[in-house]
């Protein structure tokens, strides 16, 4: 078809200039929507190439390649030129098998040893433990002795030629956005710029697929790889979504099931962003009750496809799900994320959705360490494990109490974890005594895991000891900052969660005296007034942000509508945050607000240095539209409607 739609600020998917640049070409709008040059999509016609560069589908409706002509003298009389017609509202057959996945790069050959044992060094993940206190009198018992396993990541390689950090593994992303008549104009304006900015910042090893959906789902680009010839394309495909009809969140995520699942390729990571602005209204609809039936909770597990849930502890790709605006479908959200292994992020500022999206990948594009599982072994015959608090991570405790473990999957760069164990400690027995110097030796710590180039690592902590003298002096009264901190964390989001089960029954006074009772008691706490020696700024700097989120959580469940309009984003999306001690938008809506982002919790380096990133190509992308002549930018705004 003819130039002259409101297409044209759309680039072409071949030659990647604007439709209407030099002004006078055709358009060629194929079956599956993608629009093209003319002449562009005729000489790929012409060498045989039929199916579209960009979704692979294989067109049935060609467009009409006229040959090369005589002179005009020598025409014969011609029949008018067909012009092929695109379907009103039709969308392409999809592939039946995604299987048209680009090729991965090849990765580094693993060392010849299966499994390495060190201590932890140059690249290497680290372990340690910390005692609540450092010793315990000799014949006094503890029921519950709190000792803290403590999980770090190793960082990225910073030089060509350095050894001081990990390489990272390469990535086999989906984005899945929704593009239902409520995304138009400037809320699909501001997808389309985050977009392209997670398609400038993945590396050549990546690879990206795009997923949109409305009332229905479709694959818009197959998984390409993101060299510069991937990139162009992969931008083209979104600056190409339009936005209408219903919200179909279900399809969205079997479609992205469907990628993932039928790749012939597989990069070492694979992961699901998930971004919606309403609530499912195809899939949730039809789990309703009937009416008059009794009431039952929404069933949001529906939306999940099984590939996605956790098969003996192990999630086949984390679903990264982003709630934009206040009209989404929070506690949906939510449990796709749960049910994943994803985070959930709010994003209350729509103009901050380029920042959240860049925090995301500043974390995933920074994944050194995988299927790691944390072992605990006691060493004394006295000594056993009572209870771990891992929040959201599997943990298992053995019958005998001798033995726990915590499943924790993937880590970032510089990522952090840490576990709080309780254990039974015994008195020591005459025959134990070893002059003054008596101890009791509690647990010992191993972690094991899988790095960026599929090498099996273990890595071992020294011994958690105590000493037991005959009388604990007041110096050996100190508790450790570190376990302090961490019994703060984890007692902080319990009761989020009993303030959000509150707020769900309609008790907003209880939700408000739950939250202001921890927010004071946090404030309290020896570990936030920087007491303590080991790490008692950091922990002082941490729990004073998790006292003014709690302060801001009170005032968003303050009543049924602020519940509504927020809180429940909120609440859900903090929980998740503490839960599984990973950052998501919490930390960008507080820099959004001006506040010391660099001080939220759980942040890595480089997720803070991705964000940074982003801020400043939005401040550069807003200084640059201010410059543009007024009206130039209507034409562009028109390919995003609905």
């Amino acid at each position: 078809m003819e130039g002259g739609s409101d297409q044209q600020s759309n680039p072409c998917a071949i030659c990647l200039s604007g439709m209407g640049a030099g002004g006078g070409h055709a358009i060629f709008t194929a079956e599956c929507s993608h629009t093209f040059h003319f002449q562009c999509i005729s000489a790929n016609v012409a060498h045989g190439n039929l199916a579209c560069p960009l979704c692979n589908t294989q067109w049935r409706q060609l467009p009409f390649v006229q040959p090369a002509q005589p002179p005009a003298s020598t025409l014969p009389q011609r029949r008018p030129m067909h012009r092929v017609q695109p379907p009103v509202q039709f969308q392409p057959p999809q592939p039946e098998v995604f299987d048209d996945d680009d090729e991965t790069v090849e990765p580094p050959p693993p060392s010849e040893e299966p499994e390495t044992t060190t201590p932890g060094g140059r690249g290497t993940l680290v372990v340690r433990t910390h005692t609540e206190y450092p010793a315990i009198a000799r014949g006094a018992s503890h029921e519950s002795f709190a000792a803290l396993v403590h999980v770090m990541a190793p960082g990225m390689i910073t030089t060509e030629e350095g050894d001081d950090g990990a390489q990272r593994a390469p990535l086999d992303l989906v984005t899945v956005l929704d593009v239902s008549g409520s995304m138009a104009f400037e809320k699909l304006a501001l997808l389309k710029q985050a977009m392209g900015f997670v398609v400038d910042n993945l590396g050549p090893g990546d690879r990206l697929s795009v997923v949109s959906f409305s009332s229905t789902a479709r694959r818009v680009t197959r998984l390409l790889r993101m060299s510069d010839a991937g990139k162009g394309l992969a931008k083209s495909a979104v600056e190409a979504l339009v936005a209408r009809g219903g919200t179909n969140i279900a399809d969205g995520l079997r479609v992205a099931a469907k990628v993932l699942g039928e790749r012939r390729h597989r990069n070492a990571v694979a992961s699901v962003i998930l971004l919606s602005d309403g609530q499912d209204n195809h899939t949730m609809a039809a789990t309703r009750p009937l009416a008059g039936a009794a009431s039952a909770a929404p069933n949001y597990e529906a939306l999940v496809p099984a590939s996605f849930t956790t098969t003996d502890g192990e999630w086949a790709a984390p679903v990264h799900t982003f709630g934009f605006g206040s009209d989404h479908d929070a506690a949906a959200m939510h449990v796709v994320a749960e049910a994943t292994g994803g985070t959930f992020s709010f994003i209350e500022n729509e103009a901050v959705v380029q920042d959240a999206f860049a925090q995301c990948i500043g974390g995933l594009l920074t994944v050194v360490v995988q299927d790691a599982r944390v072992a605990v072994e006691c060493v004394d015959p006295g000594v056993r494990v009572v209870s771990v608090r891992s929040g959201r991570y599997e943990s298992r405790v053995e019958d005998d109490g001798r033995a726990a473990s915590v499943r924790v999957g993937e880590l970032y760069a510089d990522e952090e974890r840490r576990f709080l164990l309780f254990l039974a400690v015994p008195p020591v027995v005459a025959e134990a005594l070893d002059g003054e110097t008596a101890a009791t030796t509690l647990i010992r710590v191993s972690c094991s895991y899988r790095d960026a180039a599929g090498c099996e690592v273990t890595v071992t902590s020294d011994d958690a000891v105590v000493t037991r003298p005959e009388h604990v002096a007041a110096a050996d009264l100190e508790r450790s900052v570190e376990v302090a901190r961490e019994r703060v964390r984890v007692e902080a989001t319990d009761d989020i969660a009993a303030a959000r089960a509150a707020a769900e029954r309609g008790a907003y006074e209880a939700a408000v005296e739950i939250l202001e009772r921890r927010q004071r008691a946090v404030a309290e706490s020896e570990a936030a007034l920087g007491q303590g020696g080991d790490g008692g700024a950091a922990a002082a700097t941490s729990l004073q942000a998790l006292g003014r989120e709690l302060q801001e959580m009170r005032a968003r469940v303050a009543s049924e509508e602020e519940y509504a309009r927020s809180g429940r984003a909120m609440m859900l999306s903090g929980f998740n945050m503490h839960s599984r001690q990973r950052a998501n938008s919490r930390q960008v809506n507080w820099a959004s607000n001006g506040a010391a982002w660099e001080e939220r919790s759980y942040s890595t380096p480089a997720m803070r240095a991705m964000m940074l990133r982003s801020r400043v190509a939005r401040e550069e992308a807003s200084a640059e539209q201010q410059q543009t002549p007024p009206g130039a930018g209507e034409a562009a705004a028109g390919s995003s409607g609905p």
